[in-house]
């Protein structure tokens, strides 16, 4: 076994950091509970294969971020073609004018208000956002949730979800434009 490494210690030192990484990418209790167990499994698995090119918490937390992208993969997989073009039609109707193509006046970019550092005023904003992210479909909460929470770089995100580039930019696109009405209306 690898003398850098302490199985046995896992559970006490990453669980509760593992957890809330997972939580607050899936927003399902119950999951992230899963997939910290079968990190923990994984990476015991692997032991061996562990170099010490990093910590141990930064190694469980790539294993971690590997089995979320799992999620999303399958999550997104799973969608109809259909549904997808549904929802950017729906969108399409709701936010722009057919006519030239701008923003409907009612629908246009309003100032949010959220320049406040109350950090209760966070936390209420933090459960919107959540509650915006579940709304969205599949493949455009992964991909959102990817890129601006993840912070990881857009090859990765399409190689992972396997999507094009051009796919990539219109999802993000049409998740903002999403996220900002769920978020005026619900939010300001």
């Amino acid at each position: 076994m690898n003398q850098q490494l302490k199985p046995h210690q896992w559970v006490a030192a990453h669980a509760d950091y593992l957890y809330s990484f997972a939580i607050a990418r899936l927003n399902d209790e119950e999951q992230a509970r899963d997939l910290v167990q079968e990190t923990f499994l994984a990476a015991l698995q692997k032991v061996s294969a562990f170099e010490g090119k990093s910590s141990e918490r930064t190694w469980l937390t790539a294993i971690l971020k590997n089995k979320i992208v799992d999620i999303y993969r399958k999550k997104s997989s799973g969608l109809k073609t259909t549904a997808v073009q549904a929802a950017a039609e729906q969108e399409q109707n709701d936010f722009f004018d057919e006519a030239n193509g701008h923003w409907t006046k009612s629908s246009g970019p309003k100032e949010f208000g959220i320049e406040d550092k109350d950090h209760l005023v966070s936390k209420e904003f933090e459960r919107v956002l959540k509650m915006c992210l579940q709304k969205l479909p599949a493949l455009w909460m992964s991909v959102f949730t990817m890129k601006h929470i993840d912070e990881e770089p857009t090859e990765t995100i399409c190689a992972g979800l396997k999507i094009s580039s051009g796919n990539f930019w219109v999802i993000i696109h049409r998740a903002k434009v999403s996220l900002r009405a769920c978020l005026q209306k619900n939010w300001i």
